[in-house]
């Protein structure tokens, strides 16, 4: 099994290339003129936009075929007080050269909406700004010229008292999405409410992927085994990415794999937290397990030091082909796990 890894939206490599500079309402208010504080609003946009370019650029020089983009590329996208401006008349050039160049380099890219959007909710206006919040990302992947392979990730949301309710107003409420935001999106289990097979469950019921993430797992697994995640769940997991490549017209696993989250806690009075950097001998035993239901996978590493920490398991996995551990490293974000 192929596997190639990525990191999440800053690189800790390169100096002054943050995507997330950022403005608050407050300051924008505290502007006399509004046009000239929109305008501000698009130079910071396009200085994140611009730094986003230059992370692409370092992740094609080092090997790095997976990235996740910042949420925070367009300073209040989505606030209530700016729904009159489209930030997207003056700065859809900019989006539409990081998807020329993501297309150009075959980069896997996506976005993660943060746990604000929520499908579970019991609350009119909390399901309408999730709404809200999801086609702003959708609208970003449109602005880059990505087709429907350039996903979103979402959890399921909260339990509310009731999880088994919440799950079926989940379904009901995604499911009623308008397609150009669905078949943008990917479920993935959490580390406190809806674990793997519920995650799972409700994945298959709306017809979209789901993204494994094996951190939550370990702090949310349910009644789930580890031989029963990788035994029964993770074939029917990869069957959903199966699903997705013949509604999209792909032949091949190769271009859009399987795709899973890997992290380590933080410590351990804190599981759920991730730490800086990602212990290989767990990630490499669950890879192991998960190569005999597919040829290709991507993971996305969700540890704080970000690219750093990439570079740093890379080296590990070195160390590890070295001693014979059933790992041989093809490249400098890409591995494979033999069987």
């Amino acid at each position: 099994m192929i596997v190639r890894f990525g990191f999440v939206a800053m690189s800790l490599t390169l100096e002054n290339a943050s995507p997330s500079k950022t403005m608050t309402y407050k300051s924008f208010s505290k502007l006399d003129d509004r046009e000239a504080a929109i305008r501000k609003l698009e130079r910071i946009s396009e200085e994140n936009l611009g730094n986003t370019l230059r992370i692409l650029r370092h992740c094609r020089a080092s090997d790095i075929q997976m990235y996740r983009f910042s949420s925070k590329l367009i300073p209040l996208a989505t606030h209530g007080e700016l729904a009159d401006w489209n930030p997207f008349e003056t700065l859809t050039p900019s989006f539409r050269e990081i998807g020329d160049f993501v297309k150009r380099n075959n980069i896997r890219v996506s976005f993660h909406p943060d746990h604000f959007c929520v499908f579970s909710t019991p609350r009119e206006e909390v399901l309408a700004n999730s709404i809200i919040d999801l086609d702003n990302h959708v609208r970003m992947l449109e602005a880059m010229g990505l087709d429907e392979a350039a996903k979103c990730n979402i959890h399921m949301g909260g339990a509310y008292g009731d999880k088994a309710t919440s799950s079926q107003r989940f379904i009901t409420q995604f499911g009623s999405l308008e397609p150009r935001c669905l078949h943008r999106v990917t479920l993935e289990n959490d580390d406190k409410t809806f674990n793997v097979a519920e995650t799972l469950s409700a994945a298959e019921q709306v017809g979209v992927p789901m993204v494994l993430d094996i951190h939550h797992h370990a702090v949310n697994p349910g009644d789930i085994s580890e031989d029963e995640l990788c035994g029964e769940l993770w074939p029917r997991i990869v069957q959903t990415w199966q699903r997705e490549r013949d509604r999209l017209g792909i032949s091949s696993a190769r271009e859009l794999p399987p795709k899973i989250h890997a992290s380590s806690p933080k410590s351990e009075t804190d599981p759920r937290g991730h730490a800086d950097f990602v212990e290989p001998l767990p990630l490499l035993r669950f890879l192991r397990k998960a190569a005999s239901a597919t040829e290709y996978l991507d993971c996305m590493l969700e540890a704080k030091s970000k690219d750093e920490a990439l570079f740093k398991l890379m080296d590990e996995l070195r160390k590890l082909e070295e001693q014979g551990e059933g790992v041989k490293v093809i490249d400098d974000a890409s591995v494979e796990i033999l069987i």
